[in-house]
């Protein structure tokens, strides 16, 4: 059984639809649309991952991210970096540019809320190779 079952339910807000950029994810996320700004420039969502999912490596263009982890167990790594262990209560900020990924632990589920502006480039998988090493 993995850790923090329960963020299937969802946890803060509803865990949501499987997510529609899901070719763009290894595994199975769910994707929570809370609001966008009054110029469409800023999206905020709550986004589950299952035990072992993870996104691409992306690039956030004219724009930025920023993460408030809110359940679970997870990694985020910048390109060239060390991979950073997430928890409830961790933030991140990715700046305008930087290659990155986020995604759950292999035996966690993981729930952030994704504050994002500007136009992301969805890059390649991150590989089995990298993450098992975590």
């Amino acid at each position: 059984m993995a850790k923090y079952e329960e963020i299937k339910q969802g946890t803060i807000f509803p865990a949501g639809v499987l997510n529609p950029y899901g070719e763009f994810f290894v595994g199975d996320t769910y994707l929570t649309n809370l609001v966008t700004s009054p110029d469409d420039k800023i999206g905020v969502g709550s986004v589950s991952f299952e035990p072992g999912s993870r996104n691409n490596w992306h690039i956030h263009h004219d724009g930025y991210q920023i993460l408030l982890v809110t359940a679970g167990e997870g990694w985020y790594q910048e390109e060239g970096q060390p991979a950073q262990s997430l928890q409830a209560g961790d933030t991140i900020v990715t700046k305008d540019g930087v290659k990155h990924w986020h995604g759950a632990k292999k035996d966690s589920w993981f729930e952030h809320i994704a504050i994002t502006a500007g136009t992301p480039e969805w890059l390649e998988p991150v590989s089995d190779e990298l993450y098992d090493a975590l």
